[in-house]
């Protein structure tokens, strides 16, 4: 692994015992006012991503060790799952999030941990640019003898040079996005390594309006007429 990247992970794992401990300081908060109590919850609840991504940027050192096995995976419960758990997030700052699935192979080869994360991170940059008039929208559809699932978002245009990156299906190292306020390039460097240990394909498409992200899945060899959705 490069050093630079190897460097960034031990960082990132020094990171990992005072973000706890601040989360815990928040929790430990009480007989608070609706105005603190909000900002307490705000403490929980970036410590709690930026632990997820430290976290992640630690099984980015561990798949050199072939440990995330894989298996069929549901990507439709998947992407409920995430959505669940962001769901929060886009209803405290009033952002809309539209979900579609359009998909009738229902079962991937993934590692179900590592294809969380992957939606997990595009779904939370599209967060940023979503609203009431621009929804972020999640799509998951058949496509070329996958399924691919693609976050869609009406943000800034993604910088050429990341974009070459993602369509070559690898960022290199985490970098800053500064087009693009809010948005995480460590987030897409972790969605492209975890992808290509899936042996998945994952890119980016330029709108004028937006960019989207996408990641496509193999589809699972364990399959029956039961994994299918036979509906029009």
């Amino acid at each position: 692994m490069d050093v630079e990247v190897d460097g960034i992970l031990v960082a990132a794992h020094e990171l990992k015992a005072p973000l706890a401990v601040l989360r815990q300081l928040a929790l430990s908060l009480d007989e608070m006012n609706s105005s603190n109590e909000y900002i307490r919850n705000e403490m929980v609840n970036v410590s709690e991503r930026a632990i997820r991504q430290v976290n992640d940027l630690v099984k980015v050192k561990r798949l050199e060790d072939g440990l995330f096995e894989m298996e069929p995976v549901s990507v439709r419960a998947v992407c409920d799952e995430v959505t669940r758990e962001l769901a929060h997030l886009f209803k405290v700052d009033q952002k809309g999030l539209s979900v579609k699935y359009s998909n009738r192979t229902r079962l991937v080869t993934a590692n179900r941990e590592l294809l969380y994360s992957v939606i997990y991170n595009f779904l939370l940059n599209a967060m940023h640019y979503a609203d009431d008039r621009t929804k972020a929208e999640l799509v998951v559809k058949d496509y070329c003898g996958r399924v691919q699932v693609a976050i869609r978002d009406y943000g800034p245009a993604l910088p050429m040079d990341i974009w070459r990156e993602m369509k070559g299906g690898f960022i290199k190292k985490p970098t800053s996005i500064a087009m693009r306020p809010g948005s995480s390039g460590l987030g897409l460097f972790i969605a492209s390594r975890f992808s290509r240990y899936m042996h998945a394909d994952v890119g980016a498409v330029r709108h004028r309006d937006g960019t989207s992200f996408y990641v496509n899945l193999p589809i699972s060899k364990q399959m029956s007429m039961f994994d299918y959705d036979f509906r029009d």
